[in-house]
């Protein structure tokens, strides 16, 4: 899914669009236990609770494409009879009204969603009546093409508020706070089919994590069925990695900073398009081609993709570009520098010395204070 069909699906979780036909939840404690469960038509739902409801649904459709947000195709093994794809259809088209397959979606999640504290398992279940659009791009919501069929699940962190003092309006004093369990924004969440170019995709899912860095495994592979994917960090270590490898002993400052400037060139040119840039192995070749890395080095950059990222894998640039930072490190010093200024610094042999040279322009200060000479 790009940022237009994930914002077009966000848009559905409002009085006005709802099309949301069942909500179910289930409380767990820090034991696994299953304490209480819900199942219910969402609009019967007291209007000021349902407004909850799809605030915790737009936060489990949020954040960034590539980090927060991860399409994940099924592997062909889960596709087969048996396989997680299945699993989930049989959920999407049960309704939410099978109670069997419920509990054992719960079990599922429970088993292998690693929390050491209460959570609540929230699963709906939508028909949005996609509308259909003109040749201009207008939509005719009087000319529905397809029915885009869904389920959507937030899994929600539930705990203690905290201790403190409130006034009471009735008594007309200062007392101590009744501590609450509070149920807060999803950590985790996932969208079964995705959609995308106006219609279902049933061979890929949406998953959500609050953390880019903690993805859960043993959800995704268990419960999603999906490949476990490099998360946002492990691409940039990657490609910092294959960098290192494939320069070997030839790495130097002039060839970095022209890579760290030619990606954010690439991301300059494509932040209006919907779908976030992917880098596959001859995009990344080109790129180090294109940033002085020579041609004898490149021999074993395939070898080194291939191991680290996989032959038909990619890379997200906005994961591996360092748009806001340019940092450089010495044991002793560290320089952080305008990304957009990179020009700035350079590396020169002054008496018999590897040495950084700054260029000053108009202003210096040193630890607040301004220097004129």
């Amino acid at each position: 899914m790009n940022k237009k069909e994930v914002l077009e699906i966000r848009k559905q979780f409002t009085p006005e669009n709802c099309a949301i036909t069942r909500i179910c939840g289930c409380y767990v404690d820090h034991e696994k236990e299953k304490k209480t469960e819900l199942k219910k038509a969402f609009l019967s739902l007291p209007e000021e609770e349902a407004f909850k409801y799809f605030d915790i649904f737009k936060h489990t459709l949020s954040g960034t494409l590539g980090k927060n947000l991860i399409n994940m195709d099924f592997p062909l093994e889960q596709e087969a009879s048996g396989g997680t794809q299945e699993f989930l259809l049989k959920l999407r088209d049960s309704k939410l009204e099978d109670d069997l397959i419920i509990e054992e979606f719960y079990d599922r999640i429970i088993d292998n969603y690693v929390y050491a504290e209460n959570y609540y398992i929230i699963l709906i279940h939508a028909v949005y009546d996609v509308p259909g659009k003109s040749s201009d791009g207008m939509e005719m919501f009087d000319a529905s093409d397809t029915v885009y069929e869904h389920i959507l699940c937030s899994i929600c962190p539930v705990n203690l508020t905290k201790a403190g003092l409130t006034y009471n309006a009735e008594t007309n004093h200062i007392e101590d706070r009744i501590r609450d369990w509070i149920v807060e924004a999803p950590a985790k969440g996932f969208l079964f089919p995705t959609f995308q170019d106006r219609s279902s995709n049933i061979h890929s899912i949406l998953y959500y994590t609050k953390k880019p860095e903690d993805i859960q495994p043993e959800l995704i592979a268990n419960v999603l069925g999906s490949t476990i994917p490099l998360t946002a960090g492990d691409q940039k270590t990657t490609f910092q990695t294959i960098i290192s490898d494939t320069l070997g002993n030839e790495c130097d400052y002039e060839v970095i900073r022209n890579i760290h400037d030619n990606l954010n060139e690439m991301l300059e040119e494509t932040k209006e398009e919907p779908e976030p840039l992917k880098l596959c192995k001859p995009d990344v070749r080109r790129l180090l081609a294109k940033s002085g890395v020579p041609e004898e080095r490149l021999e074993s950059f395939d070898k080194e993709f291939e191991e680290a990222v996989g032959e038909k894998n990619t890379l997200l640039a906005s994961n591996i570009a360092s748009v806001k930072t340019f940092q450089i490190e010495t044991p002793d010093v560290i320089v952080k520098v305008n990304p957009e200024r990179s020009d700035l610094v350079e590396t020169r042999e002054i008496d018999g010395r590897r040495c950084l040279v700054i260029a000053i322009d108009d202003h210096l200060e040193v630890n607040g204070i301004e220097v004129h000479k």
